[in-house]
């Protein structure tokens, strides 16, 4: 129910598809019955029980409510609603309702390139955080030294933190040679600026010995910058 919940609090869930064509032969639907679409090449296989949405939208949005109080968790609510009879409506409801938002997504999606652009285009920067998650998490020649789950946590938690410092020092850095460039009116470098990704990691040295016990020293931001903002555009 990704689609019906995520609408309901204005956001849109947004997955990419393969078999494009397999996924609307089996979830498209309309709101007349499949005949009334003639020989168009992409027909609904059945058509939305709206008068069954009308009847339950109020518990639907009780069921909203809950959620946006906080009172309780979407796991808590689809392992209750799933643990239902098969033929609970509300249930039911909800489902017709994820049918309308997929099927409008769906049409959307074969539609307009420049979402199925933008999709993979998000695809690519969450695979690309996990391979710098993967990088980070080397250790030990590849091997994992931890002997409870808890370990396996903070393990976890400590290859997350280091990603996002690498990533905001990254985006750090990005932001004020992109401000320099607007400020200079340089459009070729701010352009060039837009393709560099906030997760690459080459210029970043993972391996070697570290030294706790010694004072840290500052890294000095306006010296990186100072070269950066004067190195030519290659």
């Amino acid at each position: 129910m990704n689609f019906a919940l995520l609408h309901l609090f204005g956001y849109e869930f947004a997955p990419r598809y393969k078999d494009i064509y397999g996924t609307m032969s089996r979830s498209l639907y309309g709101f007349q019955h499949p005949s009334k679409y003639g020989d168009s090449i992409l027909n609904p296989i059945r058509k939305i029980n709206t008068k069954l949405i009308r009847a339950e939208w109020d518990n639907i949005q009780r069921i909203m409510v809950s959620l946006a109080l906080k009172t309780t968790t979407q796991s808590i609510i689809v392992s209750k609603l799933s643990a239902y009879a098969r033929r609970n409506k509300t249930r039911q409801a909800l489902w017709e309702y994820d049918n309308i938002i997929k099927s409008l997504y769906l049409l959307d999606f074969v539609d307009r390139l420049s979402l199925r652009q933008n999709v993979q285009r998000v695809l690519n920067r969450g695979e690309s955080y996990h391979q710098l998650r993967r990088v980070i998490s080397y250790a030990n020649f590849g091997k994992l030294r931890f002997k409870t789950e808890y370990e396996q946590q903070i393990w976890g938690e400590c290859a997350r933190l280091l990603t996002n410092c690498i990533v905001y020092y990254n985006m750090l850095i990005l932001s004020k040679l992109f401000t320099h460039s607007e400020r200079q009116q340089d459009s070729d470098r701010m352009e060039l600026l837009k393709l560099v990704s906030p997760i690459a990691w080459q210029h970043l040295i993972f391996h070697g010995r570290y030294e706790f016990y010694k004072a840290p020293e500052v890294i000095d931001m306006e010296a990186i910058l100072q070269q950066l903002m004067h190195r030519p555009i290659q």
